[in-house]
């Protein structure tokens, strides 16, 4: 027997390679369907909110957009934001910029906002905000190049320019919070509410 009970597939409003593998390796059945939405006008009309809301605008509005073109049908929309201090991080649109970030963030704690928003045609159904604390350590300049090397491009994929999941782990000395919020859905929450509307078996 399946573990997804519901008619028609859940529509994921992201590009996200993560999520979805995420969501797939849980026994949720998707279907891709990523937003057309300028994050980053978004981001800079809501410039004065705290980095969490910002991250459930952007999911919602990813949600909504793609709800909105598949009436009848749940969509999933997620984002992540990274603030540190009163600084707030975008994913680095290049190599260098995303060296300069993580030396910045090295030796220092920051926090991940990732944001999951369940949207029906125009009605929002739920919507959760994790948060988790990560430590970055002191590391040398050495270590920094070669782990730009190793990952290449990767480096401007994601808000804190590492997946922890993978080699962006040696950046790190300490992490406070739930890995699934760290990597941008938090998926027990995610699971939960497909529960809850009857979607998965219980």
């Amino acid at each position: 027997m399946p573990l997804w009970l519901a008619a028609a597939p859940l529509l994921l409003a992201s590009r996200s390679a993560v999520r979805r593998t995420l969501l797939e390796a849980a026994g949720v059945s998707i279907e891709v369907r990523p937003a057309d939405i300028d994050e980053r006008a978004l981001e800079a009309g809501a410039s004065s909110q705290a980095a969490g809301s910002i991250a459930a605008l952007l999911a919602r509005e990813k949600a909504t957009v793609v709800a909105r073109l598949n009436p009848g049908r749940l969509t999933l929309g997620a984002d992540q934001t990274l603030s540190f201090g009163v600084q707030r991080f975008a994913k680095p649109a290049s190599v260098p910029l995303a060296r300069a970030q993580l030396r910045a963030l090295a030796g220092r704690s920051h926090e991940l906002h990732s944001a999951i928003v369940f949207v029906q045609d125009d009605a929002v159904l739920f919507e959760h905000i994790g948060v988790a604390r990560l430590t970055m350590r002191a590391f040398s300049n050495q270590f920094l190049d070669s782990y730009l090397k190793a990952i290449g491009s990767a480096a401007t994929e994601s808000v804190g320019a590492y997946q922890l999941e993978s080699t962006g782990i040696q950046l790190f000395e300490r992490v406070e919070g739930d890995y699934f919020t760290v990597l941008g859905l938090p998926l027990l929450e995610v699971l939960d509410f497909l529960r809850r509307r009857g979607c998965l078996v219980t």
